[in-house]
């Protein structure tokens, strides 16, 4: 019984830390606003960084005059997408990161 209230409890809180598909939607949006005007998809989405190094790096962009309006949102489709524990992109991807044909 004990367990099963401890898996319970875990599976709670594992939900809890991850990004609600609302916020990844903002995020996402937010790349396209932010990011794109200066970088390609492929170089955004051939990263695996880890949440604090993306935090960075986004507090770089900052310093140089971006203009977030939903910075956190950025944060957490980033780390979800492209977190340090995804696997590697494939060789093979365009500049827009589609795969070429």
């Amino acid at each position: 019984m004990i367990a099963k209230l401890l898996c319970a409890a875990w599976v709670a809180a594992v939900l809890g830390l991850a990004a609600d598909q609302a916020t990844l939607d903002r995020g996402q949006k937010e790349e396209r606003t932010v990011c794109l005007p200066c970088h390609s998809l492929r170089l955004i989405h051939s990263q695996r960084l880890s949440r604090a190094t993306w935090s960075k790096e986004l507090d770089k962009m900052g310093g140089w005059g971006i203009k977030y309006t939903d910075r956190e949102a950025l944060l957490e489709f980033l780390v979800a997408n492209y977190g340090d524990d995804k696997p590697a992109v494939p060789d093979g991807m365009s500049l827009d990161g589609t795969k070429k044909k």
